[in-house]
């Protein structure tokens, strides 16, 4: 028999989970320590891995020192469209309220410091760490951003003599993937007990909300693709018909997959014959993967509000705006991550002491919509190529792609 993949054994586990919620809710209600052991391996990963990847990412082989103009028009690119994602998700999600009604368990603690908005200048101060081990202990996710991104920095202006530090970071965030993997065969047990605790404590009708945010995020990521996507290409004057031939393959292969990896060959092939320089490919697509992931901040900006509509937590504008910076920060860098969207949600929710409870909700239907986000990704970042290959003076003639 062909092994079962652990996406397989997470639909088992929450289907499972949902039995013995609705058959047997007292003893639904006995699983919450197996549940709550998960969530807290899936904290103790997101500092380790965040400072890892984030250093090693921009530090790693001085990529920044040589990017130059192609480098800078490829991130100044990244972070308009991610920017327009998220804003896209966070409309969504005000505008449905998918987590309305559900009343996801909140901590006493969590409540207590969510029940006072801090005023703008606390916000900003607040960004910056006085201690980084008091923020990775706390797992103030964008505290660690801050602090990484620094201190990425500054490896890469010091060069050879950092090269130890670097290799440490980069060591570091290879062995939190594996640790990362470990922590997720504990998944389809995780998802399924918190399954149960939630439906045996507050019914089916949390289902219900589930399937208003996997709706919601599919008709968000249409709309993103029709009209930024299509915009973008519109004004970068893309032949739209040649790129969609060239990307149609990478996006069928990420879409099954789920992963972006898979795709990244055949999308890389493809863009180059569809015009793009080949130095302009190789730069701009795998730094995409990291920089600009359009489906996954898209996701991101939808399942936390998502997660404090459920709650039952009102985020004012300003909150919601700094949770946004926050995810656009955090969403750098770990793409490689297996269910990498999780590791960020579950800091995000930390950061903002929103309850735990909906990262192990929300990874029993993670796989339906990853495989979304995904291809919205693959799609965004052959764009991206093609735009900055645009901002070069590159013509698409009318070859085949």
């Amino acid at each position: 028999m062909k092994r079962l993949s652990l996406t397989a054994w997470i639909f088992m586990g929450m289907a499972a989970g949902v039995a013995v919620g609705a058959l047997a809710p007292g003893a639904a209600r006995e699983l919450a320590p197996v549940s709550a052991i998960f969530l807290r391996l899936i904290r103790s990963i997101i500092a380790p891995l965040i400072f890892g990847t984030l250093v090693y990412g921009i530090a790693g082989g001085g990529d920044l020192k040589r990017m130059g103009r192609i480098g800078l028009k490829a991130i100044l690119y990244f972070e308009i469209v991610t920017t327009f994602a998220l804003f896209l998700g966070l409309s969504a999600v005000n505008l449905v309220r998918p987590g309305a009604g559900m009343s996801l368990r909140q901590t006493s603690s969590e409540a207590a410091l969510t029940q006072a908005a801090p005023a703008a200048g606390a916000i900003i101060e607040h960004v910056f760490p006085a201690s980084i081990i008091d923020a990775m202990a706390r797992g103030d996710v964008l505290q660690i951003v801050v602090f990484a991104f620094l201190f990425g920095a500054a490896c890469a202006a010091i060069g050879a003599k950092a090269g130890p530090v670097v290799a440490f970071c980069e060591a570091l965030a290879e062995v939190m993937f594996r640790y990362t993997r470990y922590v997720m065969y504990l998944a389809p047990l995780g998802v399924g007990a918190a399954i149960a605790v939630t439906v045996g404590t507050k019914g089916f009708g949390v289902l219900f909300g589930l399937g208003k945010l996997i709706l919601t995020m599919y008709v968000a990521l249409v709309l993103f693709v029709v009209l930024v996507l299509g915009a973008v290409a519109l004004l970068a004057r893309i032949p739209v018909r040649r790129f969609y031939q060239a990307v149609r393959e990478p996006f069928l292969i990420a879409f099954s997959t789920a992963s972006s990896e898979a795709a990244l060959p055949l999308a890389l092939e493809n863009m180059e014959q569809f015009g793009v320089p080949k130095h302009i490919v190789a730069f701009v697509i795998p730094t995409g993967y990291s920089f600009n992931l359009d489906g996954s901040t898209l996701y991101l900006s939808l399942a936390s509000v998502f997660v404090a509509q459920a709650a039952g937590v009102h985020l004012s504008l300003g909150q919601q705006l700094l949770m946004m910076l926050t995810l656009m920060l955090t969403s750098k860098g770990v793409a490689g991550v297996p269910r990498a969207a999780l590791v960020i949600l579950a800091g995000t929710l930390s950061t903002f002491h929103l309850p735990m409870e909906g990262v192990a909700v929300l990874l029993g239907i993670d796989a339906l919509m990853d495989m979304a986000r995904t291809s919205v990704n693959v799609v965004g970042n052959c764009l991206a190529s093609a735009v900055v290959a645009r901002w070069e003076g590159v013509e698409f003639g009318k070859g085949v792609a």
